[in-house]
């Protein structure tokens, strides 16, 4: 049922995008980058992805837990029962979303969503590949409670969906809104660096969880939100961006001497440093600087046109995952991710990322060449696997022409 709510959605995600972005426009208050914009629309297709096998792992742990221990069952079709897990769930977020912002080894993972510099609707699709490891901890009081699997499920993707538009900077205050649920305003001030408002602002559907819990912080207009992490991630590659603190935390604790520390530098606040390891530099609001690497115009082009069959492939993967093989899901999915990658190295102006599609693109031609087909499909036939073969051909050509226009630039970038 997710895979189907979310690609039905997905054509009302990207309207929704071009809409805000053509009243941004209008009102000269454009709130997107391309690098930045495809960054985070990949960092949601990667995690679609990667749903694909860890959301069976949340859902099969729920359904264990309420099977073997919970106390009483919920109703589930008296009037009540859905508001109520609605509910319910979005209390369980908010200590979920708390949760994430206050242990280091949650905040890897969540880290990945307030990475981006800009705050706009494709903010929302910004999503880690690994939330679901540890995710379903904090709802396991509902399989407690007897609240059925089913209506888990329906809360799940009603709060989802409910956050996606509250990332935007194009709807201003809304009165007596703002003092009850998650709004506009109010989210930004959660996805700020400003002091005032870090680790603020928690709820999903209700913003009353923290006028009540005491983390509330309003938006105040003489100091307006500031975007992005604490430690900038820097890069526009997905993989990457949901490595990160897990190589840092990792590194700590294999470098620092006491076994506690080794503990603590996963469960300890954000930030924590053993007194035998070199904490970074303070964070200074007037040193921020947002990263945008300049790249040419050809390399922009590419970019978009290879996100498109990308964001394509994933839909295709999402479909047929149920049906095929395992080997070739996972074949996919690691095809889909090194177009991700490729395409973010090259936006960073890496040339070095252009072997990446290189490799891709032979594969590609190969594949369809050598077998007459396409993952989970059956044989194209000669017109289809000339179709896809060109595709390949041209992609390389296209790959090549953008590595060349990063020659100089590129390999600045590179010796970062």
């Amino acid at each position: 049922m997710y895979e189907r709510v979310i690609t039905w959605a997905t054509p009302v995600f990207f309207a929704l995008i071009a809409i805000e972005l053509l009243w941004g426009w209008r009102r000269r208050r454009i709130s997107y980058r391309l690098n930045d914009a495809i960054s985070s629309l990949g960092l949601g297709a990667m995690s679609q992805v990667a749903g694909v096998a860890l959301r069976v792992l949340r859902i099969a742990i729920y359904v264990a837990v309420y099977e073997r221990l919970a106390v009483v069952h919920w109703p589930a079709n008296a009037w009540w029962a859905l508001p109520g897990a609605v509910v319910f769930y979005d209390f369980c977020y908010y200590w979920h979303h708390r949760w994430m912002h206050e242990i280091a080894a949650a905040w890897a993972a969540h880290v990945v969503h307030h990475s981006s510099e800009d705050y706009n609707l494709s903010t929302a699709l910004r999503q880690s590949s690994t939330g679901e490891l540890l995710g379903w901890i904090p709802y396991v009081p509902m399989a407690i409670a007897g609240v059925p699997p089913a209506l888990y499920a329906v809360a799940l993707l009603v709060n989802l969906l409910y956050q996606y538009w509250i990332h935007t900077q194009q709807i201003g205050r809304l009165g007596w809104f703002d003092r009850v649920f998650a709004s506009p305003s109010n989210h930004r001030v959660h996805h700020a660096v400003n002091d005032r408002y870090v680790d603020r602002n928690y709820g999903g559907i209700l913003i009353l969880w923290d006028r009540v819990f005491g983390t509330f912080e309003d938006e105040c207009a003489d100091e307006p939100p500031v975007y992005g992490t604490r430690a900038p991630l820097r890069s526009f590659n997905p993989l990457w961006a949901n490595v990160e603190v897990y190589v840092r935390l990792a590194r700590d604790s294999w470098r620092t001497r006491r076994w506690i520390d080794k503990v603590q530098v996963w469960v300890r606040r954000p930030g924590w440093h053993p007194a035998d390891i070199a904490a970074p530099p303070p964070f200074s609001l007037r040193e921020y600087r947002r990263f945008d690497p300049h790249v040419p115009r050809g390399v922009s082009v590419y970019a978009v046109v290879q996100f498109a069959i990308a964001l394509g492939f994933t839909v295709h993967l999402l479909q047929l995952h149920a049906e095929a093989p395992a080997v070739e899901v996972a074949a996919y999915a690691a095809f889909v991710v090194a177009a991700l990658v490729g395409v973010g190295g090259l936006l960073e102006a890496r040339r070095s990322f252009a072997a990446i599609e290189y490799a891709r693109h032979a594969a590609m031609f190969a594949f369809v060449v050598g077998l007459g087909r396409w993952f989970g499909t059956a044989p194209l036939g000669a017109p289809g696997a000339a179709t896809l073969a060109m595709v390949a051909v041209l992609s390389a050509a296209g790959a090549w022409q953008a590595a060349r226009s990063l020659t100089g630039a590129g390999s600045q970038m590179d010796a970062v």
